[in-house]
């Protein structure tokens, strides 16, 4: 069985790609999980901290977004799956970006957001394959693309 790659984009502030790693590991699917930088201070700073200072707000952003853009672009562009988690603590425009990159690539999307952002992330969920309130949600999504199996977290069809 291949390797399946899959991106998590998003939110930073808790343990929801720790949880997914940890459930595909338990799982024992085939997956090699990639993200992008994910230390706050690296990610704003990495520009000039590589390419030499600015004195413009501004062009210190502008310098470190192309720098994380080689990773993020290179990353989804070769990820089988997409997964984009939405906290509510924080405007993630970048993880917006990034669910619309992948969404222009095809990639297959799934996101990730508490419900109560369902309204205005309506754009986003609609160009999503799978919309999962949880990350053990998203274990299951993969578990079943991967291997056909429905996981514990699964909810009963009516018909049963």
């Amino acid at each position: 069985m291949s390797t399946w790659r899959v991106y998590l984009s998003g939110e930073i502030h808790t343990d929801w790609r720790e949880r997914i790693e940890s459930g595909l590991e338990a799982a024992g699917l085939p997956v090699a999980i990639s993200a992008p930088v994910t230390d706050h201070g690296y990610s704003d700073d990495c520009g000039v901290s590589i390419l030499g200072p600015e004195t413009d707000g501004f062009w210190k952003d502008h310098k470190g977004a192309k720098v994380n853009a080689i990773r993020t672009r290179t990353l989804i562009e070769k990820a089988d799956i997409v997964v984009v988690r939405f906290g509510d603590k924080y405007k993630q425009w970048n993880a917006a970006f990034d669910a619309g990159y992948a969404a222009a690539l095809g990639k297959p999307l799934i996101v990730l957001h508490d419900p109560s952002l369902t309204h205005p992330l309506k754009e986003v969920d609609a160009a999503a394959l799978a919309v999962a309130e949880r990350p053990e949600q998203v274990v299951d999504l993969l578990r079943y693309v991967i291997r056909g199996e429905l996981g514990a977290t699964a909810v009963p069809s009516a018909a049963e």
